[in-house]
Formats: C-alpha cells, sequence, structure tokens
C-alpha cells in the first residue's frame, strides 16, 4: 500500500486550523498539527474536531494534534505559521524581534526532523521570516518559499472583479515584491480572460485598487483585530498541492533569487513554477520601467527588514 503523504502545520491557531481543514477535506495527506506545550490542548481538540468532521464529510485521513516535534518527522510538508499575529496599529516590521525568536526555533526543529521537507513560511513579516527559515535549516532554496503573492494576487483578482463587474473566475492579476505597504501589483500581466484590465478600467481606478491590494492584509486587522486567516490558509494549501501533486503552478511567491530580477541572496515575491522539485524555477518576466523601479524599491525595503534581522 503506498505511503500516505504527510503534511505537518506549525502553529495551530486561526491559520493553522483551517490549514488542517483544508488539508483534510482534498485528503493532501496525514496531518500534524504542532503547538507549543501550553497550547497542545487546543491543538488536539481541534484535531480531534477535525476528525469527527471527516465522519460527516467523508474525508479520510488521520488528524494529530502535538507539541511533540517527533510527531513531525519525516512530513513531506511543513507550513509554518508560527508567531505572534498583528494586532490594530501594528505593522508587519514590528512583529520582527518577537517572530524572529520563534522562528528560529521552528527552523532548528525543522533542521533535525523534516530535513527533507517543502517548507511554506506564511509567518510575518514574511519576506525576513522565510530568509531566516533557510538560512537556519540550510534547506535548499527550491525547498523554502514564502506565501505572500498567491495571497496579494487573491486580494487585487477580487477587487479587480468587483469593479469591473466580472468573475473573479476570469480574472488574473500578478503581485510581486515584498509582502507588505511596498508590493508590486503588476498590473501590465493583471488580465479578463486574457484582455488587459488596462483596456476595461480608468487609470484612477486601477491606482486606487494598487492602493487597497497593498493594505489588503492592514485592512482586515483593523476590522476584526487580528490577522486574515482563510484566504492566507487557502493560499499556502494552493502551494502544498503543487508540490505534492507535482502540478506545474505559475505562482507569485517569496522565492529565493541569486541573480534572478538582478538580487542576490534576498527573498522577494517572483513568478515561480511549483512541482515536485519544488521551486522549479524562477521565472523572468518583462516589466515596465515603472514595475520595475517599484520593485526594486520593495527589494531595498526587504533588504532593510533582513539586514536589522541579522542584528538580533
Amino acid at each position: 500500500m503506498p505511503r500516505r503523504n504527510k503534511i505537518a502545520l506549525i502553529g495551530a491557531g486561526n491559520i493553522g486550523g483551517e490549514l488542517a481543514a483544508l488539508a483534510a477535506r482534498e485528503e493532501l495527506g496525514d496531518v500534524v498539527l504542532f503547538d507549543i506545550p501550553d497550547k497542545e490542548g487546543v491543538a488536539k481538540g481541534k484535531a480531534l474536531d477535525l476528525e469527527q468532521n471527516g465522519a460527516v464529510l467523508g474525508y479520510d485521513v488521520s488528524i494529530r494534534g502535538t507539541s511533540s516535534w517527533d510527531d513531525c518527522a519525516g512530513a513531506d510538508v511543513v507550513i509554518v505559521t508560527a508567531g505572534v499575529p498583528r494586532k490594530p496599529g501594528m505593522s508587519r516590521d514590528d512583529l520582527l524581534s518577537i517572530n524572529l525568536k520563534i522562528i528560529r526555533d521552528v527552523a532548528n526543529n525543522i533542521k533535525a526532523k523534516c530535513k527533507d521537507a517543502f517548507v511554506i513560511v506564511i509567518s510575518n513579516p514574511l519576506d525576513a521570516m522565510v530568509y531566516e527559515m533557510k538560512k537556519m535549516t540550510g534547506l535548499a532554496k527550491s525547498h523554502v518559499v514564502g506565501m505572500a503573492g498567491v495571497l496579494d494576487s487573491a486580494r487585487m483578482t477580487l477587487f479587480l472583479a468587483r469593479e469591473l463587474g466580472a468573475s473573479a473566475k476570469d480574472v488574473r492579476a500578478m503581485v510581486l515584491g515584498g509582502h507588505g505597504d511596498s508590493m508590486v501589483p503588476a498590473t501590465s500581466y493583471c488580465t479578463v480572460n486574457g484582455i488587459p484590465v488596462k483596456q476595461l478600467i480608468s487609470k484612477e481606478k486601477l491606482d486606487a485598487i494598487v492602493t487597497r491590494t497593498a493594505g489588503g492584509g492592514g485592512e482586515i486587522v483593523k476590522l476584526m483585530g487580528t490577522s486574515a486567516y482563510y484566504a492566507p490558509a487557502s493560499a499556502a494549501i494552493a502551494m502544498a498541492r503543487a508540490f505534492l501533486r507535482d502540478e506545474k503552478r505559475l505562482l507569485p511567491a517569496a522565492a529565493y533569487c541569486d541573480g534572478e530580477y538582478g538580487y542576490k541572496d534576498l527573498y522577494i515575491g517572483v513568478p515561480v513554477v511549483i512541482g515536485r522539485g519544488g521551486i522549479e524555477k524562477i521565472v523572468n518576466i518583462e516589466l515596465t520601467a515603472e514595475e520595475k523601479a517599484n520593485l526594486d524599491k520593495s527589494a531595498a525595503a526587504v533588504r532593510e527588514l533582513v539586514d536589522a534581522s541579522k542584528k538580533l
């Protein structure tokens, strides 16, 4: 009988619980929901609830809650949500010193227990956290990636669809750069069933959507007092699915650049192909002069954040 895939979810909070629910419903593999000892009861409770949910919905996977890294050993995919979520008025950068300590501990355990895994980082500030994850684990750049672009592109897709009165199924958006206020919606690659959005919407309205996209996470934090979790979880599962099922999806993600787009030793949002080899390719697309200038600014902001993390 073939071995089932194993998916370890680090952090059993809002995103972790939704990740577990989605992975189970799609039967991507057996799920381990991990959290610190003080929250082990939450992890175990959510796992039991989700297994009972499977008896209703008809999915058949094992879901285990735990605070032991031994239970995560040998995972094919590790999705990291561990860390303090944003609070109203808090920027992603404010989280740096707090979450850096957490991500370093997580990385050391992944290195010891999950050395062959495809690691997807969601924890904020994303670009600094995923850089630290790769540095601490020593894993190949193909197997450590940050989830940002899929989520940011989805937000822009929704805003465009609503403005145009179109189906979100027909809208394609591409958001690059750092995961924060400096992100770069590549409007020249945004289309509705192949038609460039610039032909369908005024510059003023498009600029407003770009601005709203960049502040999309903060908008949700202000509304409900904590970070989003449904859409981030779905975005990470799309990336995990692409890896586990070798889908060769072309998705925007925070990938390690070693010369691509002119950046070296830096994680930043770029188009990538995700398949069974992990990040199998970084796709170089032709940007307008304005888009490239904005991407350079975003890269500089990410570099500043990474340099700050090196001093902590």
